[in-house]
């Protein structure tokens, strides 16, 4: 079962965030831009994993959902990239031994939805840290 709401991890770490700006030195505003790409390129990720998922292509969404794991992980996304670590165990597990086109599409119901929802609040979040200058 999908959990609809992991209060167990925030939504996102803002101590991800504060060590990607001394990372890329903030002076220069490069993490300002790799959030806004994260955000940007989120839509194409989901599709790519929706699209995988919905037709069975088993490699296809392997790479998708560790692409959206490891990028939601790079900007403190937690939430979304718990529900990322989640849909990659099922579907690394769930098509062992078994037709990736009856088990992806099952798996593409439990998750989009969820992942849908958290990645929408995650970019709210995200945006809002960003517009107000949220600094520590």
């Amino acid at each position: 079962m999908v959990p609809s709401d992991d209060a167990g991890r925030p939504l996102v770490d803002q101590s991800v965030l504060d060590r990607l700006r001394v990372e890329l030195d903030e002076d220069e505003g490069y993490s300002t831009v790799f959030v806004g790409n994260f955000i940007g390129y989120l839509p194409v990720r989901i599709d790519r994993l929706r699209l995988a998922l919905t037709t069975g292509d088993l490699d296809g969404s392997v790479d998708a959902i560790l692409s959206l794991k490891t990028s939601s992980q790079m900007v403190g996304a937690e939430r979304l990239a718990g529900l990322a670590m989640t849909l990659e165990r099922c579907i690394r597990e769930e098509s062992r031994g078994v037709d990736p086109s009856v088990v992806l599409p099952r798996l593409a119901a439990e998750y989009l939805k969820p992942i849908g929802y958290c990645s929408r609040q995650t970019v709210h979040r995200l945006q809002a840290q960003r517009s107000t200058g949220a600094r520590r």
